[in-house]
């Protein structure tokens, strides 16, 4: 059971706290309550709670305090849930800072709103401790960084095909079976922030992202994907597009840019896409949304490409980026530096004799910038690495007032990558096939096709068979065929298993097949197999 605290000076109000939801459905029981912060930090010493409900304003030590000591003493966890009245408003910015999960206002707490919280909490708790045993083992939480990498393909439009677009779906049981989606590009301006230094600047920018999920989150349905610290993307999505419902779009993108604003002294800036109807085609609302995002201001933060005239041909797309992102995928699946540096190479001229579209320059360039993060292993803090000594890192692209700055950032891009993977391509290589294996070892009773195990780790199959056969010196089919067998010899041994059955668990078309299968690995059937080992002969 997750164990939690509850902490208010108000007697009432914990009472009501502890009563107001069956605490045993959400796996969750309640170890204890504090009249006040000090005496909430004996009790988190003495119980390790995960979850923390905390009154802001009580005697001896608050409950921004409290969050703050935790933080200091113990890390990401317990993860905080505050409570405020209406005039705490800049109270909660200051809690946000520190990471709660999320806030509730006294007046309006009921079972629903508890319990949207509470399931807010449980999920940001999972991630800690997801990204602990990950940080832990040396890595980072694998599911987290597949899903980043999931929707920068899927804005990007870098899927192969459906099959592997579908296969990833599955795989991180995601749910796209609507019939509409709008993109949108949206920016965390700062305002006067300058002061701040890295640190203040990553807490207010996580914080502003934050309250958007959440206030969001009560007016649509819709994906949440963090671009980089400043940029994030919007994926709206409704059952059809006749249901689409524009108003309440942009009802809540209004109230919530209103409330960051209130919140953080930053504005945020959205430009929406026109609805597709396939969730292949985000990728074309996003990139009419970037266009959009071109049109706002403090005074309009919210801008729709739909408003943009017909022959307002700036603001339209110009570069063909399709032939690029082809020549770059190949190149980086190959490790092949000299294709890549010809084809950036390709883009800086063809960007240079067209100075006038700095929009879609910017766009083209990032284009390859997130081709670069969701391709390459570890490809974040490879790029970061790269643009180490740059004002603003990688993420001055965004910046670019010149087409010619877009070009200097796509060389020094060029230049860093092909050192990358010159200097790495062997690592890389066997990087890319030891989690493959990994992936064969703990799916091995599944069907374990190439295509499909080519597209949940975004390779082309000729190259992941080619790539597989050169590291490992055995055919991708020849490895999994071994794995099956071996497994099956376990079964059939030390489980006693029926063949039929073993054929069935290890999900071969038939128990003749798997036969002929085993026969050939090992040079006698399944039955001679298990006779020879134990005496008996199988019925």
């Amino acid at each position: 059971m997750i164990k939690l605290l509850i902490v208010d000076d108000e007697p009432l109000v914990q009472i009501g706290i502890k009563s107001m939801l069956n605490w045993a459905d959400y796996g969750i029981e309640v170890c204890g309550a504090a009249m006040n912060g000090q005496a909430a930090l004996s009790m988190i010493e003495e119980f390790a709670p995960e979850l923390v409900i905390t009154d802001i304003k009580m005697p001896i030590l608050n409950g921004l305090d409290l969050v703050k000591q935790c933080r200091e003493l113990y890390g990401p966890i317990p993860v905080f849930i505050v409570l405020t009245s209406y005039e705490e408003f800049q109270l909660v910015r200051t809690a946000l800072s520190y990471q709660v999960s999320d806030y509730l206002i006294k007046l309006e707490l009921d079972p629903d709103s508890l319990a949207q919280s509470i399931r807010r909490a449980l999920d940001r708790l999972e991630e800690q401790k997801v990204s602990a045993a990950y940080k832990a083992a040396g890595g980072k939480p694998l599911l987290q960084g597949y899903q980043d990498k999931f929707f920068l393909r899927l804005l990007h439009n870098l899927f192969d095909s459906e099959e592997q677009f579908l296969l990833q779906v599955a795989d991180l049981k995601l749910d796209f079976q609507d019939s509409c989606y709008i993109a949108a590009h949206c920016e965390i301006h700062e305002s006067g922030q300058a002061e701040l230094g890295h640190l203040q600047l990553m807490n207010l920018y996580s914080s502003s992202l934050q309250m958007v999920r959440e206030i969001l989150s009560r007016y649509l349905s819709c994906y949440v994907v963090s671009l980089d610290l400043k940029h994030f993307s919007l994926i709206f999505h409704f059952p059809s597009v006749e249901e689409t419902d524009w108003e309440q779009i942009s009802k809540g993108l209004d109230n919530t840019c209103s409330m960051v604003h209130n919140y953080f002294n930053v504005w945020v800036s959205a430009g929406l896409g026109a609805p597709v109807e396939n969730p292949l085609l985000i990728s074309r609302s996003y990139q009419e949304s970037r266009q959009a995002a071109a049109m706002t201001n403090p005074g309009h933060p919210v801008a729709f490409f739909r408003d943009i005239e017909e022959g307002d041909d700036a603001f339209h797309n110009y570069f063909n980026m399709s032939v690029f992102k082809e020549a770059i995928k190949q190149a980086f699946e190959e490790f092949d530096t000299d294709a890549l540096e010809n084809t950036i190479e390709e883009m800086c001229l063809l960007f240079s004799s067209s100075s006038c579209r700095l929009l879609q320059a910017v766009d083209g360039a990032c284009n390859i910038l997130y081709l670069a993060i969701s391709l390459l292993p570890e490809g974040e803090d490879t790029v970061a690495g790269i643009f180490q000594d740059t004002p603003g890192g990688y993420r001055a692209i965004y910046r670019a007032a010149t087409t010619r700055q877009v070009v200097d950032w796509l060389e020094t891009l060029k230049n860093g990558l092909c050192q990358v993977l010159k200097s790495k391509r062997k690592s890389y290589k066997d990087h890319v096939i030891t989690n493959i294996q990994r992936y064969i070892d703990n799916h091995v009773e599944d069907r374990l096709l190439l295509n499909e195990v080519a597209g949940v780790f975004g390779l082309s199959p000729n190259y992941l068979s080619s790539l597989f056969k050169k590291t490992c010196n055995i055919g991708f089919t020849e490895y999994v065929t071994q794995k099956k067998i071996s497994l099956a010899k376990t079964l059939l041994l030390e489980q006693n298993m029926k063949i039929y059955e073993v054929a069935d668990r290890l999900s071969f078309e038939s128990a003749f097949y798997f036969s002929k299968v085993f026969k050939k690995v090992e040079g006698i059937s399944p039955r001679d197999f298990i006779q020879q080992h134990t005496g008996e002969i199988p019925v």
